[in-house]
């Protein structure tokens, strides 16, 4: 039969102090000195023991844990949000909880399932899948912040990237260096993909220049970058001479498909990004890209859940913060006929 877990009482026991003192040692309390504090702790190294989080927050109602929903793990986008989210729960004194859903509408609902089984004290969702009706049902029980989605609601917070200024700083940057046949190639249905078509279309149309055929990755991945490369070399349509990429994945799957082809980039063709990830930082690629500010968006998310589940604040706080235009190596004047 095997042992188990240690307890509060097998520390006090080890010790030679109190079950209450323990306690007090466990909850990081002031009220203990460095000589108990530092028997406390001994003892329980000597043990193996481990506070159990969640018990030890009952009284409050609280168990200083957020739970944090991803959308896709293999997006270096959402690494880069959870750095600043992750420093900035650590130092109000919270855990995370991080789960994802993989791109999938079922699994993230089984994923934000798992969460609430956890008693998290709120949820941050990082560009949720799902219906509005849906994240204010779970507002409804606890406080929740939807990021990369400027969803329009007093019931919940969001934090999110303005992408009609994004796209008029990459259309303009375009049309600065002289290009005029400017090709969008979106995310499909993916988190934000119909707002930065919109917001292109809207540019290109304030620009006098026609938004042409639509041509999409269907979701943002390398994967859908070279797929929707491949229909634009198959398209009758005439070639552009820049391509804006939804988000930095989808651009460098253009690039690798290009590879393959006599079409050089930016002597025949100019490509330009979205989100200025660590990969559109490295050498070989040094992509153009819209820096949307990552760290920031993961911190001031953390900042609002936290002010929500302590103040009891009913109305909800949109924070729209503004991105900046990254020039590298992949844009260039197009060449004359």
């Amino acid at each position: 039969m095997g042992s188990s877990l240690p307890t509060m009482e097998d520390v006090a026991n080890r010790a030679g102090v109190s079950r209450a003192l323990v306690s007090l040692v466990m909850r990081d309390s002031p009220k203990v000195s460095d000589g108990s504090r530092a028997a406390v702790l001994a003892a329980a190294s000597a043990i193996g023991y481990r506070p159990n989080l969640i018990a030890r927050n009952l009284a409050s109602h609280r168990t200083m844990t957020i739970g944090v929903f991803l959308d896709d793990l293999h997006n270096p986008y959402y690494a880069e949000i959870a750095d600043g989210l992750l420093a900035t729960a650590y130092g109000h004194g919270y855990h995370t909880l991080i789960t994802t859903g993989r791109r999938h509408p079922n699994e993230q609902q089984r994923a934000i399932e798992t969460l609430f089984g956890m008693q998290t004290d709120g949820l941050i969702l990082l560009s949720p899948r799902f219906p509005l009706t849906i994240i204010e049902s779970l507002a409804v029980n606890l406080p929740v912040v939807a990021v990369a989605e400027p969803l329009k609601s007093d019931h919940i917070d969001t934090v999110s990237n303005d992408e009609r200024v994004g796209a008029r700083l990459i259309i303009d940057h375009l049309v600065g260096l002289g290009h005029r046949r400017i090709l969008h190639i979106d995310g499909g249905e993916g988190p934000a993909a119909t707002m930065r078509l919109r917001a292109f279309r809207r540019v290109m149309k304030m620009h006098g220049l026609d938004p042409g055929p639509r041509i999409s990755a269907e979701e943002f991945t390398e994967a859908g970058g070279e797929r929707a490369t491949d229909r634009l070399l198959k398209s009758a349509e005439p070639m552009p001479s820049a391509i804006f990429a939804a988000n930095d994945l989808i651009a460098a799957g253009v690039l690798d498909r290009l590879d393959d082809t006599k079409i050089r980039v930016p002597r025949d063709l100019s490509l330009v990004g979205y989100d200025n990830t660590a990969l559109a930082t490295m050498r070989r690629m040094s992509l153009t890209t819209i820096d949307q500010q990552r760290v920031a968006i993961g911190s001031l998310a953390v900042e609002t859940l936290i002010d929500r589940i302590t103040t009891g604040r009913p109305a909800g706080q949109h924070h729209v913060l503004a991105p900046s235009l990254v020039v590298r190596k992949t844009t260039a004047a197009p060449r004359s006929k």
